[in-house]
């Protein structure tokens, strides 16, 4: 749902929401990752995308975790309305498309993992 609503906002030019609903699609496969391989059902509550990663067996490689990383800044949950003005400058079309294109393959990545599972 989070990604549709992703796909929906760049085609509504409105991409900074966009980058944030991709953080959050990314967020949600990771925490179900992470329930796949704990006892407990309820994730951590935290959305830093590279914490989340290191609390599962995944072993991804350092530019994808990079990636991730840089996915954290798009979480706008509590961040002041300066820092939300400095993103809206950022994220261009291009800037956006090429995100989502990297975001999409780590997508797929991960749900094949929890298919294996």
């Amino acid at each position: 749902m989070d990604w549709n609503r992703a796909e929906r906002c760049f085609k509504d030019k409105d991409y900074v929401f966009c980058l944030f609903c991709l953080h959050l699609s990314l967020e949600k496969i990771i925490k179900a990752t992470w329930v796949e391989y704990n006892e407990k059902n309820i994730p951590p509550k935290i959305h830093n995308l590279v914490a989340l990663i290191k609390m599962t067996p995944l072993e991804i490689q350092e530019k994808d975790m990079f990636f991730l990383g840089y996915m954290n800044k798009f979480q706008l949950e509590g961040r002041y309305p300066d820092y939300a003005g400095k993103i809206y400058k950022e994220c261009t079309r291009e800037y956006t498309k090429g995100m989502m294109r990297k975001a999409k393959q780590l997508k797929v990545w991960f749900l094949k993992d929890l298919q294996k599972i």
